[in-house]
């Protein structure tokens, strides 16, 4: 794994577990995007909804690569989005960093966390 890339993911990860406690890992992290997209704040769901919050994250992070393209809102408020194109075939170590890529530039991109010039994360 890229070492630069690794050590913002790791600066991200200790600004968000100021905010929600210790022991984050990418897919909880992933899950925390995911609420947010909702817009609903937090509540208790179940696992099939953790699994569609899962799947809403990787959605949201994977769209600006143009893998998939939001499509609207259900009734229930829940986001939908149809796939563009599938990612080639890539190992796991590969998805991993391109999941943890995605989601650095998710929260940047989203103002949550800004990136320093030496490449560590700064919480705004």
């Amino acid at each position: 794994m890229d070492y630069k890339l690794e050590l913002r993911f790791q600066e991200l990860v200790k600004k968000l577990e100021v905010k929600f406690g210790t022991g984050l890992e990418l897919d909880t992290i992933l899950l925390l995007v995911g609420v947010q997209e909702l817009g609903k704040g937090y509540k208790e769901f179940s696992k099939d909804e953790k699994m569609n919050l899962m799947h809403i994250a990787i959605c949201t992070i994977l769209e600006p690569y143009g893998v998939y393209k939001y499509v609207a809102n259900d009734d229930d408020g829940w986001p939908h989005f149809e796939k563009v194109k599938n990612i080639p075939a890539i190992s796991n170590k590969d998805q991993e960093h391109l999941l943890k890529e995605a989601v650095i530039n998710y929260f940047e991109g989203n103002e949550y966390v800004q990136s320093n010039a030496d490449g560590a994360e700064e919480e705004e």
